[in-house]
């Protein structure tokens, strides 16, 4: 987590960008955004990011988005910053009159969808665009909050037609400026010298937050972002230590501290439903922690909620270790959540990429501050993510029945497995999408495409794609491998995308796509299929991909010859 001034992330600014991952970003803003653009390139150190952005002056909205030949799009930026302040706002609105005053929020939306389409129409990259702090003109006192055609009723209203419209924009995404404003206090979010004297509306001491959110969008676009959290038990989700207090004398419920505790059960409960992954890591007896679970009437998680359990007296690192060989995802995707300093420091020096937050001492202030964190930065949402938890819970029976087999082969017949391959379709759309969005390591050329990108590409003649889904005796894995395959010419094929989930390494997969890749390539008598690795920090896994599926490397392209290539062994089924 990071919490700096503006001052020491300015002091970031000295320091090599190097080696870093270099992303380009455009910042467009009505007022100035010179301080903004030192904060977000200053903070993106610390988040390993090169930003390379290009600031237009400001208030060049209109002049830069509106023509194609502009400097913004000569930039070709990956990600657009807007900022459309509400003081602005206010100057505008004060220009309507009492009748046209209703409609203001209806044409400050159409405005920025005309932005919105303009840009989408002329560039690849994702906006980020800033919503609206509100000022309440104190025209109306209190009563703007009857009068539609108020200030403060126009500019709420806006950010929630905002909201509406940036649900069906794929390329998007909302920094909830508006919600920081409620954190920090306006006072703090704006200081009325800086904005008369410079044209500055965000204060030094605001932007360091604003930067924070802005960059938690941008990693999470480039599928870097927290996708489990792992809990202890005792003072962490209940007041009290349950081998010796027992379950009645726990804390937990609707008196007192315990308020605190059933509160923050329910946070974690909304992470698990919108797809985050829930582990336990206990210093405890098994059979008591689990008993807490089952028969105290006040505990809002249930058994049900845990992808792996684990309580015992060993090294808490270890069974981290553990968990993460189970779920298969990096360490750098885990939240380690403990009420003990010592347990805290343990982990974080054994397991240095783990996020593992400097908890608050006193358990009533837990969840402001993992609110404030903003740990789990999410771009994307399908109804399967409320699924995850039972597909994990499935995998660590596998890895408990894996146990019980010397020979890998007779684990792997073991398990049934059968795949369905389907094309692109309006079902599996949003699942593909927030795969490509998500995967990391099993990423051969990690390209991220949208819903909208991939309804183009399945309409597409020039495109061929293959969607697997995996089922096997301990349940469904479902959708979890996607193949992009472009067409260069009658004869040939290159591969570009191919990604899979981790949760089925090691089960054959690969060598069963490449099987059906192979058959298709036969029957339409193409004769050559190409394949490219992109290396980035993050997909080091399928360094070999090619070159163990029997690819040939020729300059930096793997080939591989249909007619002369043999079948792979799979024990997958279709």
């Amino acid at each position: 987590m990071i919490n700096k001034s503006f001052s020491e992330i300015k002091r970031n600014l000295k320091e090599s960008f190097a080696d870093l991952k270099s992303i380009k970003v455009a910042i467009l803003g009505d007022t100035s955004t010179q301080f903004l653009n030192a904060t977000i390139k200053g903070l993106g150190y610390d988040y390993n990011l090169n930003l390379d952005i290009w600031d237009a002056d400001y208030d060049q909205i209109p002049l830069q988005v509106f023509d194609s030949s502009s400097d913004l799009y000569a930039f070709e930026p990956e990600f657009i910053i807007l900022y459309k302040s509400s003081h602005k706002l206010l100057q505008k609105y004060n220009l309507y009159n009492a009748k046209e005053n209703c409609l203001f929020s209806l044409n400050e939306i159409k405005e920025i969808k005309n932005i919105y389409s303009y840009i989408t129409n002329n560039s690849k990259a994702k906006i980020i665009f800033y919503n609206y702090s509100e000022i309440n003109d104190a025209v109306y006192g209190n009563f703007s909050n009857k009068v539609e055609s108020s200030f403060l009723y126009q500019v709420r209203k806006i950010n929630y037609l905002l909201m509406e419209f940036a649900s069906t924009a794929s390329s998007l995404f909302i920094c909830d400026l508006s919600s920081i404003q409620n954190k920090i206090g306006k006072d703090n979010l704006f200081h009325t010298s800086s904005y008369i004297n410079n044209s500055m509306v965000f204060s030094l001491d605001a932007l360091p937050l604003i930067a924070k959110n802005t960059l938690d969008i941008i990693q999470a676009l480039n599928g870097i972002f927290n996708k489990c959290i792992i809990l202890d038990l005792d003072n962490t989700i209940w007041g009290g230590i349950i081998g010796d207090d027992g379950i009645e004398k726990i804390q937990i419920g609707n008196l007192g501290i315990g308020k605190a505790f059933s509160e923050f059960q329910l946070w974690v409960k909304k992470l698990k439903e919108r797809g985050v992954i829930i582990a336990v890591c206990s210093k405890n007896t098994e059979s008591v922690a689990i008993e807490q679970f089952n028969k105290h009437p006040d505990m809002n998680l249930k058994i049900e909620d845990i992808s792996v359990f684990i309580a015992n007296w060993e090294n808490k690192a270890d069974n981290i270790r553990h968990i993460q060989n189970v779920l298969n995802i990096g360490f750098d995707s885990m939240v380690f959540i403990d009420d003990n300093p010592f347990e805290r420091n343990l982990v974080r020096e054994n397991i240095p990429e783990i996020c593992v937050p400097e908890m608050p001492k006193d358990p009533a202030d837990y969840l402001e501050f993992l609110y404030t964190s903003n740990l789990f930065e999410t771009t994307s949402y399908s109804n399967e993510d409320s699924e995850r938890t039972a597909k994990y819970q499935i995998e660590s029976k596998r890895v408990f029945d894996q146990k019980k087999y010397t020979n890998e082969d007779d684990f792997l017949k073991s398990l049934n497995m059968v795949s369905v391959v389907e094309s692109l379709n309006s079902f599996n759309i949003p699942r593909v999408a927030q795969l490509s969005q998500r995967s990391n390591q099993f990423n051969l050329r990690t390209i991220r495409y949208s819903e909208e990108e991939l309804i183009k590409i399945s309409v597409s003649k020039n495109y061929l794609s293959f969607i697997f889904s995996l089922n096997d005796k301990f349940g469904e894995h479902g959708i979890i491998c996607t193949v992009i395959l472009n067409k260069k010419n009658n004869k040939t094929l290159f591969i570009d995308t191919w990604i899979m989930s981790c949760r089925v390494l090691k089960r054959g997969m690969e060598n069963f796509v490449l099987n059906h890749l192979i058959d298709f390539s036969m029957k339409k008598k193409y004769e050559v299929i190409i394949g490219e690795y992109l290396q980035t920090s993050k997909n080091g896994l399928v360094k070999n991909h090619y070159s163990d599926l029997g690819f040939k490397k020729q300059d930096d392209y793997w080939v591989l010859f249909t007619k002369s290539h043999d079948k792979l062994n799979t024990y997958i089924k279709n």
